[in-house]
């Protein structure tokens, strides 16, 4: 599958995920609520307001959210960049390929490269890279040219590396409409709380909140979803830290001991545990197991003898394909 196809997919799954956590709750509610009458007179007011503060949480936690993901992330890659131009691990990278992205009419020009160099304890990694280049004529990423990099060592914080010119900014305009976005969202949301509030209440105040009300169902289903996402990309790789394993880890061939199948299907293809046998930088020998999604079409790669791992020294049961690295960004 192609880089196109999985983000067109992704996109494809994002929405209908949507679907089914705003719009689908929606109507199902004001189809059954229009069918039949709920008695609020009877309702629990502490119950009821105590759901409506939930929901307040809800939809404090998810705003809050967003703003950290669109505004405050901003800001946070901007001192990281500052903090890696000064603290950062120097590399030579050399330049294997380099692919021109630029757009028509573009006031610079934008590549995917394909580096390699050393990561933080001298192993050989190949990184793909996304440049935009404000001096074109210089003509600095051209194929077989070597470029700076300058990584961080502790890996811990985006971006993990950063050419060794790097420059930057913020663009303001594009800052604006993000913070205008982010009202226009806190504003819809304020709005159906009084939209709600008005046509429903009858007079009785919040006694008409319940637990399959839009207003808490919907917050709700967005952070299972959260969660959800955030299980199946640390849970079912089976990879702690990819970036981490990377930027530190040391490259060796393990043995393949077993691999099974878990159970676990993801878009239809199979989650596979593989148990790997390796001996490390000091001549110890590891039975480390990890899991990845296999293709159906690529199910014979599961029983070749042999796998290319990184490991991390001061934890080698924390291991990671050097395939799967490849487009670790």
């Amino acid at each position: 599958m192609t880089k196109l196809m999985k983000r067109n997919l992704a996109i494809c799954l994002a929405l209908l995920a949507l679907f089914f956590a705003i719009p689908f709750p929606m109507l199902l509610y004001y189809s059954i609520k229009s069918e039949i009458h709920l008695d609020i007179e009877g309702s629990d007011t502490r119950l009821s307001l105590g759901l409506v503060a939930l929901s307040v949480v809800f939809w404090t936690i998810i705003l809050f959210g967003f703003y950290r993901k669109w505004v405050l992330r901003v800001f946070s890659a901007k001192r990281n960049i500052e903090r890696l131009k000064k603290n950062g691990i120097y590399r030579e990278a050399l330049i294997l390929k380099s692919i021109n992205r630029s757009t028509p009419n573009a006031k610079y020009n934008s590549y995917e490269l394909s580096l390699e160099f050393k990561n933080l304890v001298d192993t050989v990694i190949m990184q793909k890279a996304d440049v935009n280049d404000m001096k074109p004529h210089e003509h600095r990423f051209k194929e077989g040219k070597k470029v700076g990099l300058l990584i961080d060592n502790e890996v811990k914080h985006k971006p993990y590396f950063i050419f060794e010119n790097t420059e930057t900014s913020i663009h303001k305009g594009r800052l604006v409409l993000i913070h205008l976005g982010w009202l226009l969202l806190l504003i819809l949301i304020t709005g159906y709380y009084i939209y709600s509030y008005r046509s429903e209440s009858e007079g009785m105040g919040w006694r008409f909140m319940s637990f399959w009300h839009p207003l808490l169902i919907c917050p709700a289903i967005l952070l299972f979803y959260n969660v959800l996402a955030r299980l199946l990309d640390g849970k079912i790789s089976g990879v702690p830290n990819e970036p981490l394993i990377k930027f530190k880890g040391k490259k060796t061939t393990a043995k393949l001991l077993t691999a099974n199948l878990t159970g676990i299907y993801i878009n239809q293809q199979p989650l596979v545990n593989f148990q790997l046998e390796f001996v490390d930088h000091q001549n110890c020998t590891h039975i480390a197991s990890i899991k990845k999604i296999v293709s159906l079409l690529d199910l014979d790669s599961t029983k070749q003898k042999t796998f290319d791992i990184f490991y991390l020294r001061e934890a080698p049961l924390k291991i990671a394909f050097a395939n799967d690295l490849n487009e670790v960004r």
